[in-house]
């Protein structure tokens, strides 16, 4: 067992890539610290959309059982209702896959399935509440990182540093990675509604924009899409996303005549990604290397392929003596 500040590898973001990468290195004998700038997962509007195919990967590993008990809701098909005219967007229920359904899970009851399981092993390591404030070097290789938190100041090495901190990675800007792309042609304003018993909503209701409501039991989530730099916050902001979503879906008015500026979050859409996601000793993945659309619920499940791929191609190299080499990291 090594040291404390020393593991096979650091993976700096407790997030779906983060954790699932550790997840499959646990499994596979080696030793991982992830650390977490926040101290739990508890926090609003992230992706919280479980593909069939990610579902299939649960199942692979033995934790799809474990899934089906957290909070969740199922849905075959994605249905849209156009200016009040119903059609199907997609139809899961033909796949060849154990789950034939999109699954909505609070990702914090999603991250807390996958910490679970990486508690498991000996060799995992979670230390929360810490910011990574910079990085430990050897030459030009990447060999640790430094941070900040409750206990103090931390440095941790590694033989391979995985950055999963998300798509304002500061450990992608201190290694000189920086994304290209485009801002999108939309931002989106996520918000909580208030729900009546047996109340219902279309999945996406479109029409004068575009409204997604998943169904949260107590309450609705609402994303609701709009052009891009059109929301300030405003008083009249506010009141013209009111009127909009009451032409949009004429029954939600009432409900989101409560909703003011500070029940909204705005999440501002950018479509980036690294043309070289890795250095010598480190290697971004999720987010941080590929940004992505919220359309399709995409974001959370690429990560997650992000981290098979990494397991499945760098696991037997940590597993080795030497060292992980750039030509390693490029075939990820």
């Amino acid at each position: 067992m090594s040291t404390p500040n020393e593991a096979d590898c650091v993976i700096v973001g407790g997030g779906p890539a983060g954790l699932m990468l550790a997840l499959l290195l646990l499994r596979s004998g080696l030793e991982v610290t992830v650390i977490e700038k926040h101290a739990d997962f508890l926090r609003d509007f992230r992706g919280d959309t479980i593909h069939p195919s990610t579902q299939e990967l649960l199942s692979e590993l033995g934790l799809l059982e474990e899934f089906l008990t957290r909070p969740h809701a199922d849905m075959p098909r994605v249905q849209v209702s156009w200016n009040g005219t119903e059609l199907i967007l997609a139809d899961f229920t033909h796949l060849p896959t154990k789950r034939k359904v999109m699954t909505f899970m609070p990702q914090w009851d999603f991250l807390d399935l996958i910490a679970d399981a990486c508690a498991e092993h000996p060799g995992f390591r979670l230390i929360r509440s810490t910011r990574i404030d910079g990085l430990t070097r050897e030459g030009e290789r990447v060999v640790g990182v430094t941070g900040a938190g409750p206990e103090g100041d931390i440095a941790v090495r590694g033989r391979l540093i995985v950055d999963a901190s998300g798509r304002d990675s500061v450990v992608r800007a201190a290694v000189g990675l920086t994304p290209v792309g485009r801002a999108s042609a939309m931002d989106v304003l996520w918000f909580r509604l208030s729900k009546r018993s047996g109340q219902t909503f279309p999945f996406i209701q479109a029409g004068e924009g575009m409204i997604i409501t998943i169904d949260r039991d107590d309450f609705f989530q609402i994303a609701h899409v709009i052009p891009a730099g059109s929301w300030t916050g405003s008083t009249d902001d506010v009141e013209e996303m009111h009127a909009r979503i009451a032409r949009i879906s004429p029954r939600m008015a009432d409900a989101v005549a409560t909703v003011t500026a500070e029940d909204v979050h705005l999440l501002r859409v950018s479509l980036k990604r690294l043309r070289r996601w890795y250095v010598e000793g480190l290697l971004c993945i999720g987010d941080s290397a590929h940004a992505m659309s919220p359309a399709g619920g995409v974001g959370i499940n690429l990560a997650i392929q992000d981290a098979v791929a990494t397991a499945r191609i760098l696991g037997p190299v940590l597993r080795g003596a030497g060292p992980v080499g750039v030509a390693d990291l490029r075939r990820v």
